[in-house]
């Protein structure tokens, strides 16, 4: 296994719903050590000024998302369940069922709901609404729920890291700890230009970390590095794939939070060709990041999405393939010395 997928093993295991990234924060601390210049702001994001042996002719701002979608508990029931509300988009149908970590003790629990022979005929057809489901964590009443749990704590899914057939690999968190993996990677290689990394908070729940890291750096360019729906699986339309696993890292266009430089999303396709590097375009008009505030943040920056394509998303087991992590490290250690390097107009 590469060091980049040691860690970001290391970093999926560790409980980070939006809001509460400390845990997650402090781990990438103590994988990049004193390469950089360490700034924690109020929102919670980690600022890493990173200095080479050159000075960059544009400032170039990395960033990546600490947090990931969970959960957050709403209130205890006098039995002892557990009623909760999403964090960030979850689709309801992979919810009931599901075991999770609750709190920093990490209690355990699952996802509960009414049996199927107690639902009415109209209940039994679509999702089940998260108000409608509970967290059982085996407490025999609310006061003893309360010796573990409290209202505002969050919970995420429990599940593992392996490996699939075919150099996939399986686990929790993808989006966004790949994106941090890969920024750790780049740091610890130590690049030849000054550069500016940045591990954000809340992106799951409308990007005001990365409103706020944008406002302090105040970069000409601003690369997201992200993890994204990859469609390609049984029963969906050639048109909705939007990316596939195996095809390298999927550039983007436009999303449905922003519109990207179109200078940098053709530089990005161009140096992946020149350096015979796997890559793809996303295809077609869907989801959205940080770089919809970056772009809007302080005076704006340029924007481009560089994404590992995912599949599964937001759920306990997302899937990516080792390959395609490999060869979005290589695109973005090109594109870092093409941007710090080069006059782009700006």
């Amino acid at each position: 296994m590469s060091d980049t997928l040691k860690i970001l093993e290391k970093l999926s295991m560790i409980p980070g719903a939006s809001g509460d990234e400390a845990r997650v924060r402090d781990e990438i601390i103590s994988q990049i050590g004193d390469c950089c210049k360490l700034t924690v702001d109020a929102p919670g994001n980690l600022i890493c000024d990173y200095k080479g042996k050159k000075r960059a002719k544009n400032k170039v701002m990395f960033c990546a998302h600490m947090d990931e979608v969970g959960f957050i508990i709403t209130g205890i029931e006098d039995s002892g369940l557990l009623r909760f509300a999403c964090v960030g988009g979850i689709d309801s149908r992979v919810v009931p069922g599901k075991s999770v970590i609750i709190g920093e003790r990490r209690i355990h629990g699952v996802i509960g709901a009414k049996a199927t022979h107690h639902l009415k005929e109209k209940e039994k057809s679509g999702a089940i609404s998260p108000d409608k489901l509970y967290i059982d964590v085996g407490a025999n009443d609310k006061h003893d729920a309360l010796n573990f749990v409290r209202p505002g704590d969050r919970a995420v899914f429990y599940s593992g890291f392996t490996g699939l057939l075919e150099n996939k690999i399986m686990g929790r968190a993808f989006d966004d700890r790949a994106g941090c993996a890969l920024l750790i990677s780049m740091i610890q290689k130590k690049p030849e230009y000054d550069c500016v990394f940045v591990f954000t908070t809340q992106e799951e729940t409308g990007c005001s970390g990365a409103m706020a890291a944008g406002y302090f750096v105040n970069p000409d360019i601003s690369v997201v590095v992200e993890a994204t729906t990859a469609s390609d699986i049984a029963g969906v339309e050639p048109n909705m794939t939007v990316c596939k696993l195996g095809e390298g890292a999927a550039v983007s266009f436009m999303d449905k939070g922003a519109v990207y430089d179109a200078e940098l999303y053709r530089l990005a396709l161009k140096t992946a060709v020149e350096n015979k590097i796997p890559c793809q375009s996303k295809s077609g008009v869907f989801g959205g990041n940080d770089a919809r505030a970056l772009q809007a943040a302080r005076g704006g920056s340029r924007i481009l999405a560089v994404s590992l394509p995912c599949r599964y998303l937001h759920t306990g087991n997302c899937v990516l393939d080792k390959t395609d992590v490999k060869n979005t490290e290589k695109l973005l250690d090109k594109l870092l010395l093409e941007l710090c390097g080069s006059s782009l107009g700006i």
